[in-house]
């Protein structure tokens, strides 16, 4: 048994992770992208930097800068004090330790707070939630879902999951989402129906692993699109 969570928390990840956890090629970096539940993700911020194109949505966005930092803060210590007492659970090939873990998220987060600063009114970081989004159809290439759908199954139902996968899908042309994991490192039970769904609508849908893991066994993202015809 793992984490404990009576909320979704605001951990966010940088671009490199992104990259690793979402196979993401540089053409595809050169995509539109959006980024759903990026909470504080340094990964819109470093791409756009580099000249992408991220729109990132979440609820954390209606809050100022400095109070989604507090946020960050306040949760840091009770997350590390459960990885901490949970070693064999994690993989630390990429952080290095838990000590690794925290400087990145740290770091990530302030990367995160000083852009949205800057950038909070600028259209790239949009104020929303699943299941609902104020886009147009297909009006992204690719659409990312980072640590939240799966991951909190224990937290939203089969129905909330269906209905967020879908409304991605109405709004880009390919859905990826990591990890396939639960809080409790257990796939999630919702996939074998998700996948089901989705096959008998038309859609591709595959489980691809990837080279990024931090949760024992979460190494696999899963990836819809539509058919060429679609």
């Amino acid at each position: 048994m793992t984490m404990k969570l009576e909320n979704v928390v605001p951990f966010g990840r940088s671009l490199d992770e992104y990259r690793k956890m979402f196979a993401l090629s540089q053409c595809e970096l050169g995509l539109n992208i959006l980024g759903v539940a990026d909470g504080p993700a340094s990964f819109n911020a470093e791409l756009s930097a580099l000249g992408g194109r991220v729109t990132s949505i979440d609820p954390i966005y209606a809050f100022q800068a400095p109070q989604i930092k507090a946020q960050f803060e306040n949760v840091l210590g009770k997350i590390m004090a459960q990885v901490e007492a949970t070693p064999d659970d994690w993989v630390w090939s990429y952080h290095g330790s838990a000590d690794g873990l925290r400087a990145n998220r740290i770091r990530v987060t302030d990367t995160f707070v000083e852009d949205f600063a800057m950038r909070r009114d600028s259209g790239c970081y949009i104020a929303g939630e699943l299941p609902s989004l104020p886009f147009a159809d297909r009006q992204f290439d690719l659409a990312l879902c980072s640590h939240f759908l799966f991951l909190y199954s224990e937290h939203f139902s089969l129905e909330f999951h269906w209905a967020s996968i879908c409304e991605m899908l109405r709004i880009a042309n390919e859905v990826r989402i990591f990890p396939l994991l639960t809080l409790m490192l257990e796939k999630s039970p919702y996939l074998a129906t998700i996948w089901q769904r989705l096959a008998q609508q038309g859609y591709s849908v595959e489980i691809r692993r990837v080279e990024y893991q931090l949760q024992r066994g979460g190494n696999e993202m899963l990836v819809v699109s539509r058919m060429a015809d679609g």
